[in-house]
């Protein structure tokens, strides 16, 4: 899916919507891709001569991209963030990197999704977390 493709699907928007790419593996996991361009807004003091991607927005861009796992049920909803869990940062995401994002759902409770995902650059791990969102 492209950008236009996954904004079927989420109602996020420029500038918050943070995945470029997103393929749906199978009904419990899908792959994304968001590229760090440079320009973005919370790059710009984040840190002055020294751009680095802050954690709660990999955190935002991991939760996107398992959003499209939910295409169904988010579909005209808004997916909102209940909950992060085992957040580890590991490695730091900057202007020109490709951040790989890996979620799964783990499992539904009514309204509510749980799942995990992992953000990599290059093969390195950048990020990892355990995470929960009310489909409202």
């Amino acid at each position: 899916m492209n950008r236009e493709e996954i904004k079927q699907i989420i109602p996020h928007r420029e500038p918050m919507l943070l995945v470029d790419e997103a393929e749906l593996i199978d009904e419990n996991s899908a792959k994304g891709k968001y590229t760090v361009k440079g320009d973005e807004w919370f790059l710009q003091g984040h840190f002055p001569g020294n751009p680095v991607v802050p954690g709660v927005i990999l955190c935002e861009i991991m939760a996107q991209t398992c959003s499209v796992i939910l295409a169904d049920k988010v579909k005209g909803k808004t997916p909102y963030f209940t909950g992060l869990n085992n957040v580890k940062f590991r490695n730091q995401v900057k202007p020109g990197d490709v951040l790989e994002i890996e979620g799964r759902i783990t499992r539904m409770r009514g309204n509510f999704c749980f799942g995990e995902a992992t953000g990599s650059v290059d093969g390195k791990v950048c990020v990892s977390a355990e995470f929960s969102f009310a489909i409202i």
